[in-house]
């Protein structure tokens, strides 16, 4: 929680200086219709967290760079391509549950010691926290997902305000993969929310206009019965697919 908590201070000092924008850039405002690449426009702030992130995933990745190569990159010289670029590394090589323990590691090391346990006694599993985390995902996260917009959802029979809906997922858009939204997001973080932290998180990612639904506080379901492990790949846009196979290759390795 002290690692988010920092993060969230670095984001509202770099939004009073003006460079913590990740707008869209798209005439509309809103994400590009499906077929088409959104255009964004990132500020500082969210460079930083794109390099942060993919230096973090690098090490699993199998750059050739060296760690003492003087020509390494600043967290700031990062796009969203080549964040993108490292998962698809992180990826090759691995099976499904190998490349979802490499993101499990690379989010545990962002934490300082302690913090999942932090996390847990000042977010217990209750609707307030469930609320407030939705709540905290729509600006935090837009850097990573695009825009979102909180919603009401109904959990164990209540209905409460700790669903996010992300109009048209960025990762997803991007790398076009099946098994990326998967295993190197939906699996990885729900587990993460709901076994580190023990806040439950299901996501549901629509692979036909690319939007996904979070639901925190509701528990996911488990892997066999998760009908996004069964979807195929998206064939006309994913370079790793297989279009002879009903299901995405990275979901049955």
């Amino acid at each position: 929680m002290a690692a988010i908590a920092s993060l969230q201070a670095i984001h509202l000092n770099f939004g009073r200086r003006g460079i913590t924008r990740c707008g869209i850039a798209e005439p509309s405002g809103e994400p590009a219709p499906m077929g088409q690449k959104t255009r964004y426009d990132d500020g500082l702030a969210a460079r930083v967290f794109m390099g942060l992130f993919a230096r973090k995933m690098d090490k699993f990745g199998g750059s050739k760079t060296k760690k003492n190569n003087k020509n390494e990159k600043g967290f700031w010289e990062y796009d969203y391509e080549s964040f993108v670029e490292v998962s698809k590394r992180v990826m090759q090589g691995r099976s499904r549950v190998q490349q979802q323990e490499a993101v499990r590691e690379v989010l545990l090391s962002m934490l300082p010691p302690g913090a999942p346990e932090q996390f847990r006694k000042l977010f217990p599993p209750t609707k307030w926290a469930s609320e407030f985390n939705a709540a905290l995902t729509v600006p935090f996260f837009h850097w990573l997902v695009g825009p979102s917009e909180v919603i009401e959802v109904e959990v164990n029979g209540v209905k409460q305000r700790s669903g996010v809906r992300i109009k048209k997922c960025r990762y997803l858009e991007n790398s076009g993969c099946v098994g990326m939204c998967v295993n190197m997001c939906k699996i990885p973080t729900q587990d993460f929310f709901t076994n580190e932290f023990g806040l439950p998180l299901t996501m549901n990612p629509n692979f036909e206009d690319m939007s996904c639904e979070m639901i925190y506080g509701q528990v996911p379901p488990a892997f066999e019965e998760d009908p996004a492990t069964k979807q195929p790949c998206l064939a006309d846009i994913c370079s790793m697919s297989n279009p002879s196979s009903p299901i995405c290759p990275k979901l049955q390795a």
